[in-house]
């Protein structure tokens, strides 16, 4: 026990009081290792192959263009030979047998035309003509016509030649007589031939229809009876 005196003087009297204080409470402490802090753990994640990425889109990109451009262009080159087209029509000779002008009893023609012509088939498939016409005119007005025989058949990139005769005998050309007139005193006669062809092409296991026109231009001489000048094309 622990008492404490205090001395106290108030006025005459002095008096003496005893106190008494409870023992203080011991402290303790343990004393041991530091604490350490909780293990951290740190995740590393791998980093994306960014340009790698990209270089694969890129000839992922530039392989699939390679393959693409070369595969059009075969099945451009294809189309563009497979594909039909008219045939060729050229005139490899034109002969005048035969040419008068008569006037009485009315003014009236008579001519015979030897002619010549090529057909070349420019396709990879065989071609079948059913009909080729040969007509000729005067000044834009019809004269005559002759049919050549058919059909025939042309093989693949294949040519054939046919001979046609034209005559025409007594026509009239009453209406055109003046022009007639200045034609016989210049020396020579315009005359207009006109070639058609129709027919059919085997395109694997159809038949597409094919026509063809050719249009050309003749001069023939009256005192000669031979044929000046001639200018053809194709329509």
């Amino acid at each position: 026990m622990f008492w404490k005196t205090e001395d106290s003087s108030s006025g005459d009297a002095a008096a003496t009081s005893h106190h008494w204080y409870p023992p203080e409470s011991p402290s303790y402490a343990v004393v041991g290792q530091p604490v350490d802090p909780p293990d951290a753990y740190v995740l590393l994640l791998p980093r994306r192959p960014r340009r790698r990425c990209r270089c694969r889109c890129l000839y992922s990109s530039s392989s699939l263009l390679s393959f693409a451009l070369p595969l059009v262009v075969v099945s451009a080159i294809a189309l563009l030979l497979l594909w039909p087209s008219r045939p060729d029509l050229t005139l490899v000779r034109l002969n005048l047998n035969h040419f008068r002008v008569l006037t009485r009893p009315i003014v009236a023609l008579d001519i015979e035309l030897g002619l010549k012509l090529k057909i070349r088939n420019r396709d990879f498939f065989s071609l079948v003509y059913e009909s080729l016409d040969v007509s000729i005119g005067y000044r834009g007005r019809p004269l005559g016509l002759v049919e050549a025989e058919g059909p025939a058949r042309i093989r693949a990139r294949g040519v054939s030649y046919v001979d046609a005769v034209l005559k025409v005998n007594g026509v009239r050309v009453l209406d055109d007589a003046l022009y007639l007139i200045e034609d016989l005193a210049r020396g020579s006669i315009p005359f207009d031939t006109v070639t058609d062809i129709k027919g059919y092409l085997h395109f694997f296991f159809f038949e597409i229809p094919i026509k063809a026109r050719m249009s050309c231009e003749v001069h023939v001489d009256v005192e000669k009876q031979t044929i000046i000048s001639q200018n053809c094309y194709r329509e």
